[in-house]
């Protein structure tokens, strides 16, 4: 899949990949990996290239644009120590804007309510049913997340990003990233509870190869106020041999709803050659 990179569009991704993270003023915080690692390869639910949601630059455009102000907002407290419902609602207006795209305002209503009090109460259900006895849980009740016998219970990102120029020839790649909450097995070694394990997928690519052009995951717990940026690096048991290019890295998030920014080069090797490109940044929402 090609679509042509406008000057606009990069200076826009280039702003939100500087910009967005700083704002989350994160400290380093990896996390220690479950040590029970499955010995087989690893599927995730991930389309291929073939299959890749349509990415539209215009509307990446808009949602990097919005970014800075929108994860300003989520780590901004009022008075009473809540997300600040002033800057809420400033996004919010924005994104009602009639010049926004309609993908982009439908990402912002979602991430606005996420980190409003329908997130709040989302979270809150979700949490205790975890903590209720199997036999007093009901279908009905169920977090909002795929599952199924020994599949991954995945939350993806709020939209699908591109990299630009890794593809061979110079083409853009459709990036996927996705995040599961602990505890369970994938990504391998799997992370842990309170652990948020990361996902980022360049469909299209070659397998991933470590560089020292790293491509950042950084996150911020609303509900506990914590922050924290690593490196997501190649994994050995997802898409090794032949690719797609992906990356993972588990973080010690703790509890709560996540909001979190992916963003940075990814390396991969196609033809025999290591390629790196810049993706543009997605923003992720969590109930770890």
């Amino acid at each position: 899949m090609r679509l042509a990179r406008s000057r606009r569009t990069a200076a826009a991704v280039a702003a939100a990949a500087v910009i967005a993270p700083a704002l989350l003023v994160p400290s380093t915080a990896s996390a220690e990996p479950a040590k029970d690692a499955p010995a087989a390869q690893q599927e995730l639910p991930i389309p291929d290239a073939a299959h890749a949601p349509t990415v539209e630059p215009k509307v990446l455009e808009s949602l990097g644009a919005l970014t800075p102000a929108l994860i300003g907002s989520a780590a901004t407290r009022d008075s009473d120590g809540k997300v600040n419902t002033e800057l809420l609602a400033q996004v919010r207006k924005l994104a009602d804007n009639p010049a926004v795209p309609a993908e982009a305002q439908d990402v912002w209503r979602s991430l606005i309510d996420f980190l409003d009090e329908p997130g709040a109460k989302e979270a809150a259900k979700t949490l205790s049913l975890e903590a209720t006895p199997a036999a007093e849980k009901k279908k009905s009740d169920a977090p909002d997340i795929p599952t199924g016998p020994g599949k991954p219970r995945i939350q993806q990102f709020l939209y699908p990003t591109l990299g630009f120029g890794c593809m061979p020839g110079g083409g853009n790649s459709v990036g996927m990233a996705l995040v599961t909450a602990g505890p369970q097995a994938a990504p391998a070694p799997g992370p842990k509870r309170g652990q948020a394990g990361y996902v980022y997928t360049s469909l299209g690519t070659g397998p991933a190869v470590k560089s020292a052009q790293k491509l950042f995951v950084t996150w911020l717990n609303i509900d506990n106020g914590r922050t924290g940026q690593q490196a997501l690096l190649p994994n050995p048991k997802i898409n090794a041999t032949k690719g797609p290019g992906t990356f993972t890295g588990i973080a010690n998030t703790g509890r709560g709803r996540i909001v979190s920014t992916i963003y940075g080069t990814v390396t991969t090797k196609i033809k025999g050659k290591n390629v790196s490109c810049m993706i543009a940044p997605t923003i992720g929402t969590a109930i770890i």
